[in-house]
Order: structure tokens, then sequence, then C-alpha cells
């Protein structure tokens, strides 16, 4: 193995960039770029946990917005991350990788239970690892989830997978002159309210001093280019 800057790194992957242009569900071809980025990396010897969203499937939000309960809801988009767990870790395997998914939610039919010594000891022999079921709490997003696994199994960073390539100043989508930030301090993005990530998980990562590196799924050279410093992406902290 190379000499690496990241040993270990947790990959927050949302629900809606697996949907690619759908409004719903999961799209075959992103779920393969992304498992396939993922192997690429795992190749280099980084150990590699994943957290991913549910909002391509279900938002418990949703629920309370339309006056449903909260925490009903809440258990909902849980499943929701279950379900997409499952789908990349099969993509995993299908493309030549191990994969074990634990679920924070107890489902030993579908998934383990996760603990933190089971995630690290399969991390350790050489399992791309998928955390599923949020924090297994409700009031709680899979941000908040992605910060705490990262810190939970000692990671290096945490490294967040969007639709964008980095952190802006505004929406480059709706403001073409929205300024880049190649890297950024976390008061900086408390000061200018700039929402990597929801507060509870940013706190977490900033009282961890826990890294996060922002970058777009599609990037060219993928996750190793990430890791490597050559691709386009936002250092926080």
């Amino acid at each position: 193995m190379k000499d690496q800057k990241y040993r270990r790194i947790l990959l927050k992957v949302s629900g809606e960039a697996l949907a690619g242009d759908q409004s719903f569900g999961i799209d075959a071809k992103i779920l393969t770029a992304v498992a396939k980025q993922i192997i690429d990396l795992a190749k280099t010897g980084v150990q590699i946990g994943i957290v991913i969203g549910g909002g391509n499937i279900f938002r418990g939000m949703a629920v309370a917005a339309n006056g449903g309960d909260r925490v009903t809801g809440d258990h909902m988009g849980m499943l929701s991350t279950v379900i997409n767990a499952l789908a990349l870790g099969q993509a995993i395997e299908q493309n030549g990788a191990k994969a074990k998914v634990f679920s924070s939610l107890y489902m030993p039919a579908v998934a383990n239970r996760f603990t933190q010594r089971d995630a690290i000891d399969a991390l350790e022999n050489g399992y791309i690892v998928l955390c599923a079921g949020g924090t297994g709490n409700p009031f709680f997003t899979t941000d908040t989830a992605a910060a705490l696994k990262a810190v939970e199994l000692k990671c290096d960073a945490l490294l967040k997978g969007t639709k964008v390539d980095g952190v802006y100043s505004d929406d480059p989508i709706k403001n073409p002159n929205a300024e880049f930030f190649a890297h950024i301090s976390y008061d900086e993005v408390i000061k200018n309210d700039l929402r990597i990530m929801d507060t509870a998980a940013f706190a977490l990562a900033r009282d961890n001093q826990m890294p996060i590196l922002v970058y777009a799924l599609d990037v060219e050279g993928g996750l190793t280019a990430v890791i490597d410093g050559k691709a386009k992406c936002t250092r926080v902290g």
C-alpha cells in the first residue's frame, strides 16, 4: 500500500444523488458508477465506511409537514436508507469487492446490527462498510449520522458526495457568479451560514476536528482523485 494521507474515510452519499435525473428511486447507472469509484479507492488500501441518505425514496420531514407524526415519518425515512445501502452493497459485490451492511435499526434478517467494534473489525478485514438506519433515532438527519459514524469509526476524514463540486458562497446553479471555496474554516462556515450539513452534524465534526471534503459524485478521476488532491473539491477544517 502506498503512503497515504487518509487511511480510513467515511463517505456520505445523498439519496438524491443515487436517483440521478429521476425524481424517485435509484438510477442503476449512477449506482454502478458510485460503486466503481468506491472500489477503485478501496484498491489503494483506503478503508471505507459509507452512510447513505434516503431522500430519493422518502423524507421523514414530509410526514410532519403534512400534519403526521414526525417520529413515524423519521422511521420511514430510516428504512429508505436501508434500501439504498442494500442496493449499493449489492452493486459493490457485483463489481468484485466485499461489502457488509450494518443498520442502527435492529433488523437481523436484513442487515448486521451496528456496533463500533464489529464495523471496525469489518473495515480492517477488507470490507467496505455501509451504515444504514441513520443514528437509529428520530429527529437526526443522515448528515448527523455520517458525522457520528466518522468519529465513531475513527476516520481521518468525512467526504460528502453531492451534485455540486464543492462549497460556494451561493447556489452555483442559480448564481453563476457564486464564489468557490477550495478551503474554508469551520468558523467561516458558521459565520457565512454555508449549509454544508445540518447544525448538529457540523457541530459534531467541528468539535472532533473531523475534516470534511465536499465534492461532486461525478468528478473526473472519482474518489481516488479527491483523496489524492487532484480533483476539485472543498476542504472544511
